[in-house]
């Protein structure tokens, strides 16, 4: 396999994503309403095949989810973000087309309370069924103090 080059791989998604906004870094900022398009897009006409990370952040105002995707075979990798309402962060989940996101938007749930839609099977990964709150949120409320 022999792809284009990145630069060229993002101007065309910017040709067929108009909407999308791509920073000085690279990464690219895609709507909520266009994403599962695009991920399928670079997944199946860029050969991005292999899904390395899903992440959350939190800016008070609003909730991120940064994906970055890559190619095995090749060096190119993109970040791609996606905003959240804050008060009702819910993405659609990334598992039909990258099954190995089925842990790391499990994590991302537990730990920030961003709901991944058709998700089969969305429950806390790392805390307890009884935790409540998502302690990596800016607003959690952290009670008690160091283990003894």
């Amino acid at each position: 396999m022999n792809p284009k080059p990145l630069e060229e791989i993002i101007e065309e998604l910017k040709t067929r994503y108009p909407s999308i906004e791509v920073a000085e870094s690279g990464s690219i900022t895609v709507a909520v309403d266009q994403l599962v398009a695009f991920m399928r897009e670079i997944k199946e006409n860029y050969h991005f095949n292999y899904l390395t990370n899903v992440t959350g952040v939190d800016y008070r105002d609003y909730f991120e989810v940064v994906y970055n995707v890559s190619i095995v075979e090749q060096p190119h990798m993109l970040h791609i973000k996606t905003r959240l309402d804050r008060h009702n962060p819910v993405v659609p989940s990334m598992v039909p087309i990258w099954g190995g996101a089925i842990w790391q938007e499990r994590e991302v749930y537990d730990l920030l309370g961003v709901t991944f839609e058709g998700h089969p099977d969305l429950r806390r990964i790392l805390l307890d069924d009884q935790w409540e709150g998502h302690p990596l949120r800016k607003d959690y409320q952290w009670e008690g103090g160091r283990e003894s």
